[in-house]
């Protein structure tokens, strides 16, 4: 026990130096680093392979791109000022900023970072869409239009301030996709200088620069002092000095450098902590009412029950499944309410929507769901011919961590006389049947890659069929394909949202899904932790974070 003790003491004391002579040099606390651990390591700080939130939430410190999310989903401005879309939404003109730097790097002339120009970005995009890059983000920039003459891969920069992308057909939720981080700029310079190193030394234009990293024990991130955003009272962000990052793998003693006063956020529970944190109806533990707090809000995750609707897939008894009243008795068989409160502690909203989850804009009170309703349930599997001298076996192929939720459903369509088997699969076996059309019914989740319906109303696009797009239902339908690409003509949100929800509520009409539950983010802090809140993208954003000094009301 000792000899841990002392291998800790020299693990961290080099981070200890470091904060005593940053604290020395600005005379603030120690107190005003946050510090939070990432369980599941964190493999690069490129933003061209940030494909998860382990590594958004860091990369989103060191980075910006041309615009960014608000906590409520609306496209604003960041290195970009301003912009304009043409009328045939095939042209987005970018007007860049004039203070935006790089931060300092030896990669750059005397170490200094330089101002970035809308080259930059004609760099970073074809980076992007560079084979030899393999970003799996390459997908997000494949509507342009990489054959425009003069252009660069669809890209043009006609001056140092002015940023020009073309499209080779209107997508309106392009500028949605642009905020998300594989689109954030680097300078040419680092890439070149530090090579494949780049990701293990990142050179940004972010709220914080990197400091150090040491694999599997810390990264420091510190504070960028030249950065370009200012909070509403003018005050230059951020206001936290640094960012410190543990590597700690085990979650429960993730949980006990929490409570201990060691990190300051976790996210999430665990089954391990969830007694401890949470009461039954998923309020925080009174124990810790004025020590802890809990932050939490909608987060743009829909988990479902699939159903294979293709005709030349299924055999035997599940051509019955291809009836659609056999689909709504079975959704109308389970409480959602019941399974939300008792498995989940209400840590997710039962899905009374469709499969656009709740959280999306303009879709927070919809009218067309499907409702518990077993007498409704019993009538349609009557007409069915479905009793209990005529039952029927429905296989439901899931993954090991949502078995507890099929348990619940088997028990209560028992009463119905639905007779389910439950089919745990390997993640990777999952996947690859799923895939290739091979389970006609399965748990699916679908979280958004960008905050726009069409995200997860592509999921179901006759031209999307899997493998080679999200269609695993392979549902097909003329009017919902015709609605469909009417929407994406139509530029203006507002006016795209009522096709939005007329497809979303013809996928619950056709019982395409069975949508269970839209997932929360749910976030705990000290107390001492201000401005950080939740978004349904489960960003993390630290340039409005302050730490407030325990011995008296102030914020750092």
């Amino acid at each position: 026990m000792l000899r841990i003790s002392t291998k800790c003491f020299i693990l961290v004391s080099p981070f200890l130096l470091f904060i005593y002579a940053c604290t020395s040099q600005n005379n603030e606390s120690s107190a005003n680093v946050f510090r939070y651990n990432e369980s599941k390591g964190i493999a690069t700080l490129d933003p061209a392979y940030a494909r998860n939130l382990s590594l958004i939430w860091p990369v989103s410190q060191l980075f910006n791109g041309l615009v960014q999310f608000s906590d409520s989903l609306t496209v604003e401005p960041a290195i970009a000022k301003s912009w304009e879309v043409s009328t045939d939404g095939l042209t987005y003109t970018f007007h860049l900023r004039n203070d935006v730097f790089f931060h300092n790097s030896p990669a750059f002339k005397g170490g200094l970072g330089r101002k970035v120009t809308a080259d930059d970005f004609v760099y970073s995009f074809n980076r992007i869409l560079d084979p030899k890059t393999a970003s799996p983000g390459m997908w997000v920039l494949g509507v342009l239009d990489t054959s425009y003459p003069g252009f660069k891969n669809g890209c043009f920069a006609p001056n140092d301030s002015t940023f020009v992308l073309k499209l080779r057909k209107p997508f309106p939720p392009f500028l949605g996709l642009l905020c998300m981080p594989y689109c954030y700029v680097v300078p040419h310079e680092a890439i070149t200088f530090y090579g494949k190193d780049f990701g293990h030394h990142p050179v940004g234009t972010g709220p914080f620069f990197f400091k150090l990293w040491r694999d599997g024990e810390r990264l420091v991130l510190r504070k960028n002092k030249k950065y370009f955003e200012l909070d509403s009272s003018g005050f230059r962000l951020p206001y936290i000095d640094a960012v410190a990052i543990t590597f700690i793998p085990d979650k429960q003693s993730e949980f006990l450098e929490f409570i201990n006063g060691k990190i300051d956020f976790i996210s999430g529970v665990y089954a391990a902590s969830k007694d401890e944190l949470l009461t039954r109806a998923g309020n925080l533990n009174p124990k810790y009412k004025g020590k802890i707090k809990m932050i939490t809000g909608p987060y743009l995750n829909t988990e479902y029950i699939g159903f294979l609707v293709d005709t030349s897939l299924l055999s035997g008894k599940n051509h019955l499944l291809l009836d659609d009243r056999l689909r709504r008795a079975i959704a109308m068989g389970f409480d959602k309410a019941k399974m939300m409160l008792y498995l989940r502690n209400n840590l997710g909203y039962p899905a009374y929507g469709g499969f656009v989850p709740s959280g999306m804009p303009g879709f927070n009170n919809v009218e067309y769901g499907i409702f518990y309703n077993p007498n409704r349930a019993k009538e349609l599997l009557a007409q069915l011919g479905i009793s209990s001298n005529n039952p029927f076996n429905l296989k439901v192929s899931t993954t090991e961590d949502y078995l507890d939720i099929f348990e619940y459903i088997q028990h209560q369509l028992s009463e119905f006389a639905i007779n389910v088997e439950i089919e745990v699969l390997p993640g990777a076996a999952y996947r690859e049947m799923l895939a290739n059309g091979k389970l006609p019914v399965f748990r699916g989740s679908w979280i958004a890659d960008y905050p726009d319906p069409e995200n997860y109303l592509a999921c179901f696009y006759s031209k999307n069929f899997a493998p080679n797009g999200p269609n695993y239902t392979h549902f097909h339908n003329n009017n919902f394909d015709i609605l469909y690409s009417k929407s994406m003509a139509i530029a203006n949100y507002n006016e795209r949202l009522k096709y939005y929800k007329t497809l979303d509520s013809l996928i619950v009409n056709q019982v395409v899904v069975i949508p269970l539950y839209y997932d929360k983010v749910v976030r705990f802090t000290k107390v001492n932790i201000e401005g950080l809140g939740a978004n349904p993208m489960n960003y993390l954003n630290l340039k409005h974070v302050k730490i407030r000094n325990k011995n008296d009301n102030s914020s750092r």
